[in-house]
């Protein structure tokens, strides 16, 4: 694991609204990531991006300290200004070999998340992975951390009650929602097809809420969505020009820009005065802070929903240890088959090499002396050769495994 590192900005550190400063355009994301991979010697890398932690995963015999991270994260083209850059690197959180595995495995178990106990965030980390590796950036030593993270992550929330009456962002923000007592027939724009927007949109169709209008960037997503709430489907321009009225927008997009102007929201309005709704769990926000201070908004964010998650942290407080235990488990478990991985690595040309040691007595060194044997007797020394190679492969491998893991 020596060359797991990962360069961290979360919310135990970070104010969520200057969190979202970090958030990537997904549009040339790939390009980006390709780019730094190639000018820092970076082997494998990919990057996750939550409301509540922006994070790059990487796999580099490269030293990982605050110097690097400033070249790396100035690299991407962020365009932080040097005191904001300062700022984030003072708080930048960085992690090496165990310490990165056991960060990663908390991570996936929620443990460091705002919510304690909330699932999503293993879906996220997976997901964030999976873009990576289709994308080239990621390859055998990330695949097999994945692989244990997703299998602790799972016994942690089986085998503890950790996720126990779970209480997400998404469910958090439908209570918050559900207090303002909005009528069923309520108009709901939602901008965004994500994972977020789908999970928060099953929470109101289960409720009874069924008018809808979808908005995304790709309408084949809006359209997918807005079927399965019995809605309609629209480009996210069209927000500009829709005048059937709302009473209350559900946004969570992957702008880096408000999406939700003072213009755009003006004319949404269309001369109506009511007070409306806003749920925004964009990070960074999705509507413009000049929205909130020229109109009448019932506004929900990520942020206003932190003394709930303290409070969450408290009462799933005790399963913490439990869950901890079963970290510490799977990391041994981890660091066993490394080394099992680095035998078999090692000793992938034993079998050919072997081969070739049999193949050069028979033809060369001993050839006038297999010639001379009888049919019977070559097929005698053929088995016992066969036998011996079996012995000569299997044997080493095994006492070669056995000696590693005993060793300190």
């Amino acid at each position: 694991m020596k060359y797991l590192k990962v360069i961290a900005f979360t919310h135990k550190q970070i104010e969520l609204k200057e969190l979202g400063k970090l958030v990537l355009c997904q549009e040339n994301l790939t390009d980006k990531l390709h780019e730094v991979k190639a000018r820092f010697g970076i082997n494998e890398i990919f990057y996750l991006a939550t409301c509540n932690r922006v994070e790059f995963v990487l796999s580099t015999p490269q030293k990982v300290d605050k110097e690097f991270a400033h070249q790396f994260i100035d690299s991407l083209g962020m365009g932080l200004c040097h005191n904001s850059m300062g700022t984030f690197l003072d708080a930048a959180s960085i992690y090496e070999d165990h310490a990165a595995m056991e960060h990663l495995l908390r991570t996936s178990c929620s443990l460091e998340s705002l919510i304690v106990g909330e699932k999503e965030i293993l879906a996220q980390l997976r997901k964030a992975y999976e873009s990576g590796r289709e994308a080239g950036l990621t390859g055998d030593k990330l695949r097999l951390i994945m692989e244990c993270v997703v299998k602790t992550a799972k016994e942690v929330y089986t085998h503890t009650n950790i996720s126990k009456n779970p209480i997400s962002v998404v469910s958090l923000a439908y209570r918050k929602l559900k207090d303002l007592k909005l009528c069923s027939n309520a108009r709901i724009l939602i901008i965004g097809a994500g994972e977020t927007n789908r999970n928060i949109s099953k929470y109101l169709q289960k409720h009874k809420f069924s008018n809808f209008s979808v908005f995304n960037r790709t309408l084949s997503k809006a359209q997918q969505l807005a079927n399965d709430l019995g809605g309609e489907a629209f480009e996210l321009e069209d927000l500009k020009t829709y005048k059937r009225g709302f009473d209350a927008i559900i946004t969570c997009t992957s702008a880096v820009e408000p999406i939700i102007t003072t213009e755009i929201y003006a004319s949404l309005l269309n001369g109506d005065t009511d007070r409306k709704t806003i749920v925004d769990l964009a990070i960074p926000n999705d509507t413009a802070a000049e929205v909130l201070e020229q109109f009448e908004v019932n506004f929900i964010e990520v942020h206003s929903l932190n003394e709930v998650a303290k409070k969450n942290l408290q009462e799933r407080y005790h399963e913490l240890s439990h869950a901890e235990t079963i970290i510490e488990q799977n990391i041994n478990e981890f660091l066993v088959m490394l080394k099992q991985r680095r035998i078999e690595l090692a000793m992938r040309q034993v079998p050919e090499k072997i081969k070739e040691i049999r193949n050069n007595a028979v033809n060369t060194v001993f050839a006038e002396e297999v010639q001379s044997l009888d049919k019977e007797s070559r097929e005698i020394l053929e088995k016992v050769m066969n036998y011996m190679e079996k012995k000569y492969i299997s044997v080493p491998m095994i006492m070669a495994k056995d000696i590693l893991i005993n060793s300190n």
